[in-house]
């Protein structure tokens, strides 16, 4: 644990060379979580009130022997934060989060009402998240209480992404967000989303997703080294890194149904590098390693198993496991792997959509291979089909004007029509 500063540092050093070219889209391009996009289709948040056990009780006089203190310092609060039961509880959390990200919750800035936050281009996007995330409120609070959660959770989002115009909101987001906004209050929650969202979250803020998409490759990377049967399995059914992409994105807090599994989590990043939920969510899925070799070497079966994370998972084992992971294969020992995996999906999705233009080709009928090789100025348009009507329109004009008057006028000798010409005269 001494030595997680400077793998912080270097691990804000690190440059990707090499990217997944299908996920360089914009945010507004990328999918949402939610099934539908204008209701929450997740399971309603637990928030069950839990009686501490004998180790938990004896962990909060640690963690409040520490608050008595004012010289306590970061390293211990990042081990009373990993090791096991966490920080406890949110009344205990509420004090310990900003002291272990060393933050100062008093402010006296003025928070904006949404009326002046309304003209933000991300406006929008935002209030449909927090409006889509109801079911992460604690269940039977007021209702002028939930709607004024609501109003602070949407003025706490664009804050941050105001005052860090280069940063992007991404869906998802408002789950972190509301996590800390539920535990430590507004004042608290901004400065901890501010120094957040400018480290940890930083690359999942930029303007698209390649970074984000090229991280998560680290999962194959670990589990190559950890776990090869699982990974060639995986690869072989062309699983993919999709399943993961919340868990990354929102730290666990979109996928998990217990609040208690959530903040334990919450507790575990925040004393730990910003690459950690990564391998926090390759022991998960090792963890569950007998699960996925069940389904078979399906890609829906494998993909659907892995989104839905079970209640009452051991999570404290998953953690201890992660921790293992981290410290026998640093992000710096995978980068190898993770570089000659994306080159190899890079090559394999080039080959495939050469394959898919030639077999377009191959099935292309004869009038359409005609109708490429004809010139542009002869394609039917709408105004050379005008035309074209145009043109018949006088041919059969005049074909029927000839049948009528033309006909008749053959019979005419040129003597007498010449005659009946001089006798008009």
């Amino acid at each position: 644990m001494e030595n997680f500063e400077s793998e912080v540092s270097s691990l804000d050093d690190e440059t990707t060379c090499l990217v997944n070219s299908v996920n360089s889209v914009s945010k507004k391009d990328e999918p949402s979580f939610s099934d539908d996009d204008r209701i929450d289709t997740r399971s309603e948040l637990k928030f069950e009130t839990v009686v501490e056990n004998e180790g938990e009780k004896a962990k909060r006089k640690q963690i409040e022997t520490a608050l008595s203190s004012e010289c306590t310092p970061l390293l211990t609060w990042k081990s009373l934060a990993i090791s096991r039961f966490g920080l406890v509880s949110d009344d205990l959390r509420f004090t310990a989060w900003p002291l272990l990200l060393e933050v100062d919750p008093s402010t006296d800035e003025k928070n904006p009402s949404l009326q002046e936050l309304s003209d933000h281009p991300e406006y929008n996007q935002v209030i449909l998240d927090v409006n889509r995330s109801l079911k992460r409120f604690p269940p039977g609070i007021p209702y002028e209480r939930r709607v004024a959660l609501q109003d602070q959770l949407t003025v706490l989002i664009l804050r941050v992404i105001i005052k860090y115009p280069h940063l992007r909101y991404y869906q998802g987001y408002h789950d972190v967000a509301i996590t800390f906004l539920l535990v430590v209050g507004e004042a608290a929650a901004f400065r901890i989303m501010e120094k957040l969202s400018t480290e940890n979250l930083r690359e999942c803020m930029e303007p698209t997703m390649e970074k984000t998409d090229y991280r998560l490759n680290y999962i194959y990377a670990l589990l190559y080294n950890v776990d090869r049967d699982l990974h060639d399995f995986m690869d072989k059914a062309g699983v993919g890194t999709m399943f993961a992409l919340p868990w990354y994105l929102t730290w666990f807090g979109h996928s998990l149904n217990q609040y208690k599994d959530v903040v334990r989590l919450y507790d575990y990043f925040l004393a730990t590098p910003p690459l950690m939920p990564l391998y926090v969510a390759t022991a998960l899925v090792i963890f569950r390693r007998d699960e996925i070799f069940a389904e078979g070497c399906d890609m829906a079966s494998i993909h659907c198993l892995l989104s839905k994370i079970p209640d009452n998972l051991d999570f404290e084992t998953i953690l201890i496991d992660a921790m293992r992971y981290y410290e026998k294969y640093p992000p710096e020992k995978l980068e190898k792997l993770v570089r000659k995996r994306v080159e190899k999906e890079a090559k394999e999705r080039k080959k495939n959509e050469q394959m898919a233009r030639n077999r377009m080709n191959r099935q292309k009928s004869l009038w359409v291979r005609f109708h490429n090789c004809i010139p542009g100025w002869l394609h039917m348009t709408r105004r050379s089909r005008l035309g074209l009507v145009f043109a018949t329109a006088t041919v059969v004009i005049g074909y029927l004007y000839y049948i009528k008057y033309g006909i008749e006028m053959q019979h005419v000798p040129f003597g007498r029509l010449k005659n009946s010409k001089s006798s008009g005269e």
